[in-house]
């Protein structure tokens, strides 16, 4: 039975929420992964290439644009918003990036990397109760993850420091 993208990816995510091995959860992300880079559209798949290499090249500016082509070509697109998002938030433009998070989030609210990027803009500006929040969808989604699991308990326990 050939099952859409959105059917693996269902599945993929059903798969994740109930994995508690570390390692075996990482497998599963990475499938995640490959499966929002897959556009449906070989024009955005070589715009986001060259987004890539222009990225690598440190060249920014130039990658912008080729994201920007990217979401205006395909807007249903989950990754292109996500990559742009973090390509704003590394070069320091938080509110473009948190634009293009909820972009992401209003397409794809099970997408566990723009809700991390979320965290760490909230973080960052001192919304350490914001920050948790995404932690919190974030764990719901790909409880597995122990990096996402110490972030959460380093701003509880800031945040309950805080309230003393």
């Amino acid at each position: 039975v050939l099952q859409s993208p959105q059917q693996r990816l269902d599945k993929l995510f059903a798969d994740l929420k109930r994995e508690n091995n570390e390692k075996a959860a990482e497998r599963i992300a990475g499938r995640i992964w490959q499966e929002w880079s897959q556009s449906g559209s070989a024009t955005v798949d070589l715009l986001a290439q060259w987004s890539s290499e222009a990225v690598k090249a440190k060249k920014y500016a130039v990658a912008l644009d080729f994201l920007d082509q990217v979401t205006l070509l395909k807007p249903d697109y989950v990754e292109g918003w996500n990559r742009r998002a973090t390509l704003h938030y590394a070069l320091g433009n938080t509110r473009k990036s948190m634009s293009d998070i909820n972009r992401v989030l209003a397409l794809e609210p099970r997408h566990f990397g723009a809700l991390a990027g979320m965290a760490a803009i909230m973080s960052e500006s001192n919304r350490e109760a914001l920050a948790l929040k995404a932690w919190e969808r974030y764990l719901e989604i790909y409880p597995a993850d122990r990096n996402a699991q110490e972030q959460m308990n380093t701003i509880s326990e800031k945040l309950a420091g805080s309230r003393s």
